[in-house]
């Protein structure tokens, strides 16, 4: 029994949940990690290949990114096996029926990721109450459609710089993952200047060394096509991405794309991590060593947590952007000026600060598992 127990530490995680409905072909898991901030909010996240383990390290990511951006709430993830490329009416089921399954499981509130978006939130909002980023038709702030994740990494993009040699003038720019995170970080970024030479989704990618048309490759995507089909462009596959030489190197999409192995044949300057967990450890490690900078997950995509979360609680659109640019601005500042002192990771620092917020919470609840819609009888 004591083995059961051994991935814990000090943080969590607070509670790991499996759903399981063949009669749909409804798979899942919730992992609350940290409530001692409040409920947890955290993305659901859709895909034929994600595991426990993934969903736990996600859920650590957003208790570590929920802190670091103060907002009052701890971290939580699900993953759910499936095709997110099903067909609506199968997809809005297992929506529908996860949503019923964790409807009494207060400590946790239903947010999109890869593999879903604001009108499943819509399906949820339908069954249960505790859901972010609903479709604006409903009231809610759709931070896809805004890109509030890419308005924040551009931001961070914009501080990480003033710690580069260079600017963000026609520096050269791939993101890997052109979906809802990386077209939108790919837009900010290129009215700002700077040029987008590469990008992929999950059938191969585009590369254009003096910078693809980023309208016309936008509408080529949102028509249906493969970004790989571009004829503005030249056809690649989509881990050639790693090896292309740029100046500032965007991962939005899947974790642990960049590893021990790969990471040597990078040719970049600065990596802003758009994604969860897109890096391993010994990764960022190997970053670090060569000089790159790296700034980590949960201090640079955490846009969209800040606008579910201000969502939830009332705000409007206008109070949100502006609420994302300037807590990512000091956040990112604040991680890299301590990077610099103690000499050490960028994550390390991001962590340092993240814990010591989840610390002192959880040293001012009686237990530090119980959420805030919990009472003692």
């Amino acid at each position: 029994m004591d083995d059961l127990f051994s991935f814990g530490d000090e943080f969590g995680p607070f509670k790991i949940i499996h759903v399981y409905e063949p009669s749909i072909g409804l798979k899942a898991v919730l992992v609350v990690d940290n409530v001692a901030k409040g409920p947890a909010i955290g993305g659901v996240r859709m895909a034929p290949d994600v595991s426990v383990e993934e969903c736990m390290r996600l859920a650590r990511a957003m208790t570590w990114k929920n802190a670091a951006a103060g907002l009052p709430h701890g971290g939580g993830k699900v993953v759910l096996y499936g095709d997110p490329k099903i067909p609506r009416p199968e997809k809005e089921i297992l929506i529908r029926g996860l949503a019923q399954a964790l409807r009494n499981e207060q400590s946790y509130i239903f947010a999109p990721d890869m593999g879903t978006d604001e009108e499943c939130m819509a399906w949820v909002r339908d069954e249960i109450s505790r859901v972010v980023a609903l479709p604006r038709e409903i009231g809610g702030i759709p931070l896809d459609e805004i890109g509030a994740t890419g308005w924040g990494l551009s931001h961070v993009t914009e501080v990480a710089l003033e710690y580069c040699d260079f600017n963000l003038a026609n520096a050269r720019v791939v993101v890997q993952g052109f979906g809802a995170v990386g077209k939108n970080v790919a837009r900010f970024l290129t009215e700002k200047g700077a040029r987008l030479i590469a990008t992929a989704d999950s059938d191969g990618a585009t590369f254009d060394p003096e910078g693809l048309d980023f309208q016309e490759l936008l509408a080529w995507k949102e028509a249906g096509n493969k970004v790989s089909d571009f004829a503005g462009g030249e056809s690649l596959d989509r881990d050639a991405l790693v090896e292309i030489e740029c100046d500032i190197w965007i991962p939005a999409a899947r974790p642990d794309v960049i590893d021990e192995h790969n990471v040597q044949h990078m040719k970049t300057r600065l990596v802003i991590e758009g994604a969860n967990i897109p890096i391993t450890l010994g990764a960022e490690k190997i970053l670090h060593e060569r000089g790159i900078l790296c700034v980590p997950d949960f201090i640079a995509n955490a846009g969209g947590v800040i606008c579910a979360a201000m969502e939830y609680h009332g705000a409007n659109e206008s109070t949100v952007m502006a609420t994302i640019a300037d807590k990512l601005r000091r956040n990112t500042r604040r991680v890299l000026e301590a990077t610099n002192t103690q000499g050490v990771l960028p994550r390390v620092a991001a962590e340092q600060m993240a814990q010591e917020r989840v610390r002192k919470a959880m040293a001012m609840r009686r237990f530090s598992v119980f959420s805030t819609a919990e009472t003692w009888v």
